[in-house]
Order: C-alpha cells, then sequence, then structure tokens
C-alpha cells in the first residue's frame, strides 16, 4: 500500500545490534569510569613528583641503585657467555699425560740432563687413603659437600681482602685451585676471581668429584720443579705416590700452601714442621686418631731419589726449581741454558764423595757441599749440594744454614780497614770478657801484641771480637751483607765468630768482591730459557750491583787473606803459581769445617760436617775442606794463566811509609771502651793504635 510504514526486519537470534561510531553515543556510565581512570593516574604523578621533590636524593639514589642493577646483570650475563665460550673441550681438561720436556744445557752448551715436569697421570682410586685426606684435611674438608664453592671461607677471604685494601687471600677450594690452575693466569684482580668462580662451576657441573679431585692432585704444583704427586714423591722420597707411607703424605699435603718454602730439599726442618700442622688437622678432622699422628709425627722422611753417577742432579734441580719463578706455568717443552762447567761439576761431585768415603769416614764428616763461581759475573760453575744424591737429594749448598765460624771474620777485619785500621795495626791478643763472655782461642793461648795480619792468619778469635765489639757488631752485620749476605745477622759480638747461620752459596758469593776488585755480584745459573720452536722467555740481565768495596781495602783484604793461604791456617788449600786468598773456619766441636778462597779466575766454598750437627774428631776448616779446595782449583786452574789478585804495590800501599802503628785495644777487665764514645771514631784509632 501506498504511504504506508514499513516495519523493522525483525532481527534473528543471537544477532546483535552495531554501537554507533560516535562517543556522543556512548553511554554516560563509559565516560565516568574512563574520567575516574586518568583522574587516578594523574593524581599518581603528581604524588610520585611530589614526593621526589620532597625526598630529592632518596629518589636519585633509588634511580641509580636500579639503573646500575640492570646493567650489572646485563655486564654479568656477557662475562658469563664470554668466558664459558673461551673454556676448551672438557676432554682437554684430563690434560696429556705426556711431560713437557726440559732440555738443561752446560755453559758449552751439551747437555747435562733431560727431565720432565711431570710424571703421569695417577687414578685417585690407587692413591693411599691417607694421602687423599691429608689433602683434604688441610685444603678443603668440605670438598665433598659444597658445589665448588665455599661460601664461609669466601665471606673471610672477602673481609680479609677489604681489611686489607687488596687481594691477599683467596678463600679457595680445591676445584677454585683447579680452575686457576687449567685456566688463569696468576694474578690476583676482581676479574681474575669472577673468571675463577665460573670456571669453578663450569668444573663441577662437567666432572664428578672424584674427577676434579684427581685432575687437582696431577696438576698441583709440589716444588723442586714438580707438578703433581707422583713426580713430586719420586722426587723427594724415590718412590711412587701409591706408595708413601702418612708421614710423607703429610709432607706433600704441606707442599700445597707454600712448595718452596717447606720442600724437604729445602728445608727438612721446615718441611717437617708443616707436615705436623697436617697431621693436627687429619686429627681435627677425625680422619685420623691422636695415636697415629704421633706415631706418623716420629718417623723419619726418607728423603731418597733416582741415583745419578754424572754429578749433575743437584744443579739441574736448582734450575728445575726456579723455572717457575722465571717463566711461570708453562706446559710447552723449554731449553735452559745455564752457567754450569760439565766436567768441574762432575769431578766436584765425585772429588767430595771420595774424600768423605776416605778420610771422612774415620773422622766422622758424614756430608758436605761445594759451590764454584766465577767471580767476575757470578756465574756457578759447579754446585754440589751433598756427597749422594741417591741417598740424599737435600741440597746443602743451597738450602743449609750452618754457622760459618771463623769463615765470618774477613767482614769483620773488612769493616775494620774503612774506619781506619790497616793490616799493621798492632792489637793485643789476650783475654776479653764483655759481660760475661769469654771467648778464648783455638789454642787457648795468647800471643800477646800482635798485628791485624797476623791475627787474619791465624784466625785469632779475641782480636776479632775486640774489633767487632770496637766497631759496632751491627757495623759488621751491614758490611757483610753488602757483599752479599743475605740470611739474618745476630748483630752481638759473638757475631765475629760465626754464630749466626748462612748458606754456602751466600758466603761464598760475598767472598768474590776480594777477587774481583770490589764489586758485589749476584750467583746465578740460568742465563737463558727458550722454547723448543725457538722463542726466548728469559734472558740475564745483570750479573752484578756495583762497586761495594773500595779498591784500597780490596788490596788490603787480599794482602792478609793470601798470607792465610801463604803462611796461616789455609796452608793446605795454596795452589802453585797461582795466587790466591781465603779463609778457614770451624765451629765449636768440630760441627762445621769450612773454607772459603779465591783466584783472580775462581771463588770456591767448601763445607763438611754432618746433617744431625753431630761432632767431627777435630776437622778443621784448614784440613778437609782445604784439602778438597786445593784438589778441585788444581782442576780448574789447568791451562789458565797465572794472575794476580787486586793490590796496589810499591811505596804507595795504603799501610807503607808510616811504618807500624802500635797500641793495643781500648778494653778493660770487662770489656767495655774505656771512654772511648765521647770522641769521634778516627780519633779514637789514633789514640787506641797510635804512638806506642
Amino acid at each position: 500500500m501506498s504511504g504506508a510504514k514499513r516495519r523493522p526486519k525483525p532481527r534473528t537470534t543471537g544477532q546483535r545490534r552495531a554501537l554507533p561510531r560516535s562517543s556522543a553515543t556512548k553511554p554516560s556510565g563509559a565516560k565516568t569510569a574512563a574520567r575516574r581512570t586518568r583522574g587516578k593516574r594523574k593524581g599518581l604523578w603528581t604524588r610520585y613528583k611530589r614526593l621526589s621533590q620532597r625526598h630529592l636524593y632518596l629518589f636519585k639514589t633509588a634511580r641509580f641503585g636500579l639503573f646500575t642493577s640492570l646493567w650489572g646483570t646485563i655486564i654479568l650475563a656477557a662475562a658469563v657467555f664470554f668466558f664459558i665460550s673461551r673454556v676448551p673441550d672438557p676432554l682437554l681438561a684430563t690434560l696429556d699425560d705426556r711431560p713437557p720436556n726440559v732440555t738443561v744445557l752446560a755453559v758449552d752448551g751439551s747437555v747435562l740432563a733431560e727431565r720432565g715436569l711431570r710424571r703421569g697421570h695417577v687414578r685417585v682410586d690407587v692413591l693411599p687413603d691417607h694421602l687423599i685426606k691429608a689433602v683434604l684435611a688441610t685444603e678443603d674438608r668440605g670438598f665433598y659437600d659444597h658445589w665448588g664453592v665455599a661460601i664461609g671461607g669466601l665471606i673471610r677471604a672477602s673481609y680479609r681482602n677489604f681489611r686489607a685494601g687488596t687481594v691477599v687471600q683467596g678463600g679457595s677450594t680445591i676445584t677454585q685451585q683447579l680452575a686457576k690452575n687449567l685456566f688463569l693466569k696468576p694474578e690476583r684482580t676482581v676479574i681474575r676471581k669472577l673468571e675463577e668462580l665460573i670456571y669453578t662451576v663450569w668444573l663441577e657441573r662437567r666432572f664428578t668429584k672424584d674427577e676434579i679431585l684427581e685432575l687437582y692432585l696431577n696438576r698441583v704444583y709440589l716444588g723442586g720443579g714438580t707438578f703433581g704427586v707422583e713426580a713430586a714423591a719420586r722426587h723427594y722420597f724415590g718412590r711412587s705416590a701409591r706408595d708413601v707411607t702418612l708421614a710423607q703424605a703429610a709432607v706433600l699435603a704441606g707442599l700445597l700452601k707454600a712448595p718452596s718454602r717447606y720442600a724437604p730439599t729445602r728445608s727438612v726442618k721446615a718441611a717437617s714442621a708443616r707436615a705436623a700442622v697436617v697431621l693436627k688437622n687429619m686429627v681435627d678432622a677425625r680422619f685420623i686418631s691422636a695415636a697415629e699422628a704421633r706415631k706418623a709425627g716420629q718417623q723419619p722422611l726418607r728423603l731418597q731419589a733416582k741415583g745419578d753417577a754424572t754429578g749433575y742432579p743437584y744443579a739441574v734441580d736448582w734450575v728445575a726449581a726456579m723455572l717457575p719463578e722465571y717463566v711461570g706455568r708453562h706446559d710447552d717443552a723449554l731449553v735452559v741454558q745455564t752457567t754450569i762447567d760439565a766436567k768441574l761439576q762432575r769431578l766436584s761431585q765425585e772429588r767430595l764423595r771420595k774424600l768423605l768415603d776416605g778420610k771422612g769416614q774415620k773422622l766422622r764428616a758424614g756430608e758436605g757441599a761445594v759451590v764454584v763461581l766465577d767471580p767476575k759475573s757470578g756465574a756457578v760453575r759447579a754446585l754440589v749440594g751433598g756427597r749422594s744424591y741417591k741417598t740424599s737429594p737435600y741440597d746443602r749448598a743451597l738450602n743449609a744454614r750452618r754457622q760459618p765460624g771463623s769463615a765470618f771474620k774477613p767482614f769483620v777485619y773488612l769493616a775494620a780497614l774503612e774506619a781506619g785500621f790497616t793490616p799493621t795495626s798492632v792489637a793485643n791478643d789476650g783475654p776479653v770478657n764483655i759481660r760475661g763472655w769469654k771467648p778464648s782461642n783455638y789454642t787457648n793461648t795468647y800471643k800477646g801484641r800482635v798485628s791485624l795480619r797476623y791475627a787474619l792468619t791465624h784466625s785469632i778469635n779475641t782480636v776479632a771480637v775486640k774489633l767487632t765489639a770496637n766497631l759496632g757488631p751491627s757495623r759488621v752485620a751491614q758490611t757483610a751483607q753488602r757483599l752479599g749476605i743475605g740470611s739474618k745477622l745476630d748483630a752481638r759480638p759473638s757475631l765475629a765468630l760465626g754464630t749466626s747461620e748462612v748458606t754456602l752459596l751466600e758466603l761464598t758469593g760475598a767472598y768474590a768482591p776480594f777477587a774481583n776488585g770490589g764489586a758485589r755480584v749476584l750467583p746465578h745459573v740460568i742465563t737463558r730459557i727458550r722454547s723448543e720452536d725457538g722463542k726466548v722467555l728469559y734472558t740475564r740481565q745483570r750479573s752484578a750491583v756495583g762497586q761495594v768495596v773500595a779498591p784500597r781495602h780490596v788490596a788490603a783484604m787480599n794482602d792478609m787473606m793470601s798470607s792465610v793461604v801463604r803462611r796461616g791456617t789455609g796452608r793446605r788449600a795454596a795452589i802453585p803459581r797461582h795466587p790466591a786468598g781465603g779463609k778457614t773456619g770451624t765451629t765449636q766441636n768440630s760441627r762445621d769445617a769450612w773454607f772459603v778462597g779465591y783466584t783472580a779466575h775462581y771463588v770456591a766454598g767448601v763445607w763438611i760436617g754432618n746433617d744431625n750437627n753431630t761432632p767431627m774428631r777435630k776437622v778443621t776448616g784448614g784440613s778437609l775442606p782445604a784439602e778438597l779446595w786445593h784438589d778441585l782449583m788444581l782442576i780448574a786452574h789447568k791451562g789458565l794463566r797465572p794472575t794476580a789478585l787486586p793490590s796496589r804495590r810499591g811505596p804507595t800501599m795504603p799501610w807503607q811509609g808510616r811504618g807500624a802503628i802500635a797500641g793495643h785495644f781500648p778494653f778493660n777487665v770487662n770489656g767495655h771502651n774505656k771512654g772511648a764514645s765521647s770522641q769521634p771514631f778516627y780519633k779514637r784509632v789514633i789514640s787506641f793504635f797510635g804512638g806506642g
């Protein structure tokens, strides 16, 4: 129908009516909700601005902390990814069993020895239980319980590092030590510590505890140039690590703290003391009983090594022990050039053994040592540490500190010369009493008025003691240290008689300035180290420290020291045609006998004695040591041109022209100076020695 209204079509079920696009058609409820949300946001922002303005520094700190934490997390994640990407294949961590070979060359380029720093890989399940427990008790008791890092130890180490202001303690577990050994350089930095922790976690994830322990025991440095318990056990005890006793296991575990300091070949006393600490740790950890620890502590260490008839082992051991110091941890084959004269080294060993097996046996002289060096450079030409390397690899030339007796007197007389005395100054050889100490001469007799030259020639004790008391013991000690004595010296009047202990190497080196004109030298055995492919890793740059004795004083000392060899206590040391000087030394009850002497070509020292400090039968420095020195120097000087010692001949000699200076030392019966302290020392010298 026309004009009729159409009815809307009815919606089907479920069909929704479309909403209008215009906002004007929104329901009033939606508008209210939107306005409410915007209001809340605006209110929160306004409140935040007010709070931030009111607590400006607090909000800045919070923002900075959030920013730092975010970037720290990013950097840490990147570092972890970087370090892990550098970790070698796990199979490489088990490492090549082939030892990195070390070829040791003599000064002429001939081969002295070839050594491996490691001796094969030994499984942890074949090692004795007490060796494993000794290591765990000392290094990481919670090894089987932690996940690689001991939190308590780390906190303690962090606290001590904070107090010290630097990294002084690591708080490391066995796994951390292995991580350092395998992957890191020996540096103490925060970055390196982070690397260590990451590698530690990696090792714990990749290997079992037993595998980690096995790797550690086969890789760790144990002194004497040895890596791993197998090499160390064979080096120190001449047996496999599988067969070490409890006492020997304690020594090996003790080396982990400081291999060089506690090596039994360096100091049996220090090694035994450290082993006692290890045994106590094992008792505290309930690994052994107190009775077992006491029994082990009483057992002798029985140092023993593979025999070597060449005579080179002591010198080669010294070289091997120093390699980590010179080139660090190095897994490549090395070639080491040394200063050793192969022939002289071999003959020194042979002659020492022959002497001790012959005359020495009758006189209860059980051990000895020899050092021969070039006085111009300090290069060691021969070094023998004992009669037999096989029965005792302990090096007495390098490591044994013994009283030098009268062999120390040259430093007393040098100090006197530098203070104004001369070889012809006259002293009184008579009884002396210094605060109850009454030293006497070896012969128990007195000569009265004697020159200083005569007193040194015949090793008169009273004159040396009076000189030392007059000069001041500290002055004498400083003189000895200036020439090369590195051991601690007790600055007392008894120092004149050699009561402070020294090593044969340092005493021999300290005589070198008398032979070379007054320059101190640095005794050394290594001149160059290179890798097998020819890359030079170390070259010695310096051999001498510089002038430490004035030429005129060197000349005066040579005048007196050559008199010792020509007509004094060292007569048996004299060698034909070659001018020589030297000094004997004998300690109380003949416990030590020394002769240290020199020519223009060599300076050499000989010590004879017993390791347990028992007396010999009247062995003096002028007997066995002087005889051996004579025999060795005859060999060493064969074909060499006789050369005079540094001296000033003729009328300009500093102690000629005015005649002998008479007088005596200013001591009363109690050994005190008679008012000398109020005068300058030069005037005291004139008043005490002049005008007689």
